[in-house]
């Protein structure tokens, strides 16, 4: 089979000549897609819409890869996922090359967080409110992915994600709407970079298409259930962001909404996307999302399945072959208008010219570029500079930290701390955990000479077995400070790992029980996927650093903060609770009718009777080992017409002994509307670095956009009144605020 590939690759080499390739190169890509169009049987133009997955297609012969071959080669299939490397790709593309119009094939991948160079996971990145280095993070991404034959990744996820119970979390931005837009676009480009068609970019993927992030009970493929106002109002946006950056293609989601599968919802799909939006690129299915619409009882075969979703609107079903087995019917018999397959295929094909695949079908496919992407050492720095930035100082008892290098017996305690793959995470394309960086490893690095260092596993992650913990208890009882490396593995986080508790998983907690009541000073590692419940660490721990899955280098970036190298500047991007049972808590909840801070004697109030509403850590919530002061906040004026602007500054000064980065954050509230608000909003943020007694002048600008929200007829109006602007360090730690009143 491979020999075959090589020789199909000779001829088409020697023959080349695609049917979009001989078309004159001065014509628009609009031109030249229409001329390609005239040239295709209605049967070609569904095989554009077809994607199949290719995992193991260049491999032995089986009747299930001489069937696929056979469909590309008959020009059946438009795109593969899961095909990767240079190698592969183009041997693959050979036999597309053998196709009568010889139409190039799209190679797609899930590459969510880095593709060899493995990243924090997005929603560590997201901790660190700097988009530069997010950006920084797809665009090694995307350099890799594209020299290893890759056109498009199924990234980045824009899902605002509430619940930590829901698995995928951990792909997300978090919890607000805002940020989510911020991030959003700097994922766009860093993948796509400027221009469309870059060598060394891949085209970008808005997930879920829409509301995913919002499933029942936090449960993977179930149904949402919300308000029109919710949706326009929290979780469309991020979508829109990406529109606006260019976002290549979009993925509809695998949830319902209102009882609709995503995949067949013509309001969100046409009435919005393709029409209100303006978008002009291709909508793809999830796995399989065409014909889960039997199992949804939405209808009762392929061939409705198929009917629905190209009447609403998706242009390309992921392996579940329905468009190939009944579009060409359902065209014939009048059910499906032929104008709605053409507006699909013209779409797909025009991302493959705008890749310059019909100039070159070979362009992406080099193994020597491939493997020089593959062992770039500024990649390798890259990933270092994000996983410090990823990381969130949650507590620092006594300034226990930073460490002091040298000076300590440190005992290392956790299977977590000599893990690799476990700092990885999921969704890993190539999980070479040879350039994986442990704490452990870290740790040793960093202290070179100077290493104290005893390591004890203790406990496995998960698992009900204790006897390790009496060896841990004993290097810990010799040493002078603990580091424990605690939290999940790299699959209990991810999609289909949904969590209906929080906890920390196995005996862990235990041996932190056992090793804390040793009286020596405790410094936890936080590893996960998602916010966990641990209460009992974050009350008696004396430092807390959450550290996520950081990825490749994820045990030196732990080593650099530990020790003071890199000063901590993360900020929490979703709330963690103290209990599952206040999920989904965010810092942005909706005011009510009984409020807690009415009377105490007030005996009805939206509370519980067994815990706090207050969250464990909130959002916007991360500490460093410096200090900053707030001071001296303005308006340029205390009032301003529907067009007008102001100017808020205020400022910000270390207060403390290290230089650090400090995240300034501006929310505004809205105390009366004719829908009921949130309590806060976020509206702005900046990130600014300072040494030592100096100070900035930090300045936000404030419109009526900043004030404006959807009102009851989904209208996106600022109403007149008065506004509260609030600057702080968190949402629960305002420093300075003002009223401002919009006339």
């Amino acid at each position: 089979m491979i020999a075959q590939f090589r020789n199909a690759v000779l001829a088409a080499a020697s023959c080349f000549c695609l049917a979009g390739g001989a078309i004159a190169q001065h014509k628009t890509i609009s031109q030249r897609v229409d001329s390609l169009m005239r040239l295709m049987t209605l049967k070609e133009k569904i095989g554009q819409l077809n994607q199949y997955s290719g995992k193991n297609v260049t491999g032995p012969v089986t009747d299930r890869n001489v069937n696929m071959l056979s469909d590309i080669k008959s020009g059946l299939v438009g795109s593969l996922l899961n095909v990767k490397g240079a190698k592969d790709t183009r041997e693959i593309q050979a036999v597309a090359l053998q196709s009568r119009l010889k139409i190039p094939l799209l190679f797609g991948l899930d590459v969510i967080h880095g593709y060899s160079t493995v990243f924090p996971i997005p929603l560590a990145e997201s901790m660190s409110w700097d988009m530069d280095a997010i950006r920084l993070a797809a665009e090694v991404a995307a350099e890799e992915t594209a020299a290893a034959g890759v056109h498009w990744t199924f990234a980045p996820m824009v899902d605002i994600t509430r619940d930590p119970r829901w698995g995928r979390i951990m792909e997300g931005a978090g919890e607000d709407t805002y940020l989510g837009e911020r991030i959003a676009k700097a994922r766009v480009l860093g993948f796509q970079g400027e221009r469309p068609g870059g060598i060394n970019s891949v085209m970008a993927c808005a997930k879920h298409f829409a509301a995913y992030g919002a499933v029942s009970a936090g449960r993977d493929y179930n149904d949402v259930e919300m308000s029109d106002h919710q949706l326009w109002e929290t979780y469309l946006p991020p979508f829109k962001a990406a529109v606006d950056a260019g976002v290549a293609t979009f993925m509809s989601s695998f949830n319902t909404i209102n009882g609709i599968p995503a995949a067949a919802h013509d309001f969100l799909q046409r009435k919005v996307l393709k029409g209100d939006w303006g978008y002009n690129g291709f909508i793809v299915s999830d796995w399989g999302g065409i014909d889960q619409m039997i199992h949804w009882g939405y209808v009762a075969d392929k061939y409705d399945a198929a009917l629905k979703a190209m009447r609403s609107g998706c242009d390309m079903d992921m392996v579940s072959r329905s468009y190939l087995e009944n579009l060409e019917k359902l065209v014939k018999e009048k059910q499906v208008a032929i104008q709605l397959v053409d507006d699909a295929v013209k779409r797909i094909l025009y991302k493959k010219f705008e890749l310059g695949l019909f100039e070159d079908p070979y362009r992406f496919c080099n193994v020597e570029r491939e493997e020089k992407a593959m062992s770039n050492p500024r990649h390798t720095a890259a990933a270092l500079h994000v996983a410090e930035r990823s990381i969130v100082l949650l507590k620092n008892e006594k300034q226990l930290l930073p460490l002091q290098k040298g000076r300590q017996k440190i005992a290392l305690i956790g299977a977590l701390a000599n893990a690799k793959r476990d700092l990885q995470g999921n969704w890993i394309p190539n999980n070479d955990t040879s350039k994986v960086v442990s704490i452990y490893e870290g740790l040793g690095k960093y202290l070179g000479r100077d290493a104290n260092l005893v390591y004890v596993k203790g406990v496995d992650v998960k698992g009900a077995d204790t006897s390790g913990i009496g060896e841990a208890v004993a290097v810990a009882a010799a040493s002078d400070v603990v580091v424990m490396a605690i939290g999940e593995t790299w699959d209990m986080s991810g999609e289909s790992k949904s969590r209906a508790e929080l906890s920390v998983p196995g005996q862990q907690e235990e041996l932190f029980r056992r090793v804390y009541a040793t009286g020596k000073p405790v410094i936890v590692i936080m590893l996960a996927g998602r916010p966990l419940v641990f209460n009992e660490i974050a009350d008696k721990a004396h430092a807390i650093v959450y550290a996520w899955w950081p990825g490749n280098e994820g045990g030196n970036a732990i080593a650099n903060v530990l020790f003071g190298k890199y000063n901590p500047s993360a900020k929490l991007t979703v709330t963690f609770p103290r209990s599952v049972g206040q999920v989904p808590l965010t810092y942005n909840g909706y005011k009510t009718g009984h409020p807690l801070s009415s009377s105490p004697n007030m005996l009805y109030k939206s509370g519980y009777i067994d815990m706090a509403n207050t969250p464990r850590y909130a959002f916007g919530h991360g500490l460093s080992y410096t200090s900053f002061a707030y001071s001296e906040l303005q308006l340029s004026k205390v009032s301003m017409q529907q067009r007008d602007s102001v100017i808020l500054s205020v400022v910000v000064t270390n207060s403390g002994r290290y230089t650090g980065e400090e995240i300034v954050q501006l929310y505004i509230s809205d105390p009366v509307a004719s829908i009921v608000q949130p309590m806060k909003k976020l509206k702005g943020f900046r990130k600014l670095l300072l040494k030592p007694g100096e100070s900035a002048t930090v300045s936000f600008s404030i419109s009526a956009h900043e004030l404006s929200f959807y009102d009851k007829d989904l209208r996106w109006i600022a109403e007149p009144g008065r506004f509260k602007l609030m600057v702080g360090s968190a949402s629960d730690d305002i420093r300075a605020q003002a009223d401002l009143t919009l006339l």
